[in-house]
């Protein structure tokens, strides 16, 4: 790394060259809460650094799991400038209030035709359903990332004792809302596709409408709070967000 001191790099951070108009900030290379909100942590100060004109030339913030990739203008910024400047952010980042998280709540009809996978996921376990529906309904999930398709997020935090493999064979068409278990995480399909994830139920919102304003309703950051409904309660909701 030209021109930066390896002193300035705080411990536990490291900066990774994507081109020549992007850089990765990682905090490690395990899927942990607490090196995800780091992640986030950066993310803000950046943004509102940017925001308030003490870092010129940022063009997008991405999240992931682990690392935050930021793109930047390099006719605005120089690389290494950009890298000492979010060494010394990285280095003085505090997390933000656990009390103060946003949670959103998705409300879900479990099992049926909105949820084909249920009835097996629960078998595999020596569950009934209702036990499944319970232990994933339970926690609030903290969104990773978003990826793979518009929209979708990647959730942690879900009970160890619901972890089930992706299917052998994938749907050639899963419908949007619908909520998987993939391993050890779970997740909401953001819009219509192909997939391999159990699918235990689905939600009436919308996740990703490429005619809103506001496309994504999740962000990386925020939490989710699943909410058991009636095939009644999802049709009405549907209807009421045509």
């Amino acid at each position: 790394m030209t021109g930066l001191a390896k002193a300035a790099i705080p411990a536990g951070v490291r900066f990774l060259v994507l081109g020549d108009s992007a850089v990765s900030v990682e905090f490690g290379q395990e899927i942990r809460l607490e090196i995800n909100r780091k992640v986030m942590a950066l993310r803000d100060c950046v943004e509102r650094a940017a925001a308030e004109g003490e870092l010129r030339g940022i063009v997008e913030t991405v999240p992931t799991y682990c690392s935050l990739m930021i793109l930047y203008d390099s006719l605005v910024l120089g690389y290494d400038e950009l890298v000492a400047k979010l060494a010394d952010i990285a280095g003085g980042i505090r997390l933000a209030d656990e009390a103060e998280r946003t949670v959103v709540e998705i409300p879900v009809v479990y099992g049926g035709e909105y949820g084909p996978d249920l009835e097996e996921v629960a078998e595999r376990h020596g569950m009934t359903a209702e036990e499944v529906i319970r232990l994933h309904a339970a926690p609030e999930y903290p969104v990773y990332m978003l990826g793979f398709v518009a929209g979708f997020p990647y959730l942690g935090g879900m009970d160890e004792r619901l972890a089930t493999p992706r299917k052998k064979s994938p749907r050639l068409k899963i419908a949007a809302g619908s909520v998987g278990i993939a391993g050890g995480q779970t997740g909401i399909y953001s819009v219509e596709s192909p997939g391999g994830w159990q699918i235990i139920g689905r939600t009436p919102l919308k996740l990703y409408d490429g005619a809103s304003e506001n496309p994504v309703l999740l962000s990386a950051g925020s939490y989710v709070k699943f909410k058991p409904i009636s095939e009644a309660e999802y049709k009405a909701i549907a209807n009421y967000s045509k």
